[in-house]
C-alpha cells in the first residue's frame, strides 16, 4: 500500500501517514526501524504494510517508494 509521509520525529522515529483517500494513520519506532530508513520527510511518498482493521488498524513496515 502507498502513502504520504505527513509527521516525523527523529527523536523518537516516529510519525504519521496519509492514506490516499486523506485517512492519517500513525506509525511507531518499529515500523520506521523495520524499514531500514535514517530519515523521512513530510510529503515523501512511502510503502507501507498494514496490520489490522478499523480503529485497530497499525502500520508494521514503511519504506521509501521507489519506481
Amino acid at each position: 500500500m502507498q502513502a504520504t509521509a505527513f509527521t516525523f520525529d527523529p527523536r523518537t522515529r516516529s510519525g504519521s501517514v496519509l492514506l490516499d483517500d486523506g485517512t492519517p494513520l500513525d506509525f511507531g519506532a518499529d515500523a520506521f526501524d523495520a524499514g531500514g530508513l535514517r530519515l523521512l520527510r513530510p510529503g515523501q511518498r512511502v510503502r507501507i504494510e498494514v496490520t489490522g482493521e478499523g480503529d485497530s488498524r497499525r502500520v508494521t513496515f514503511l519504506t521509501l517508494q521507489t519506481l
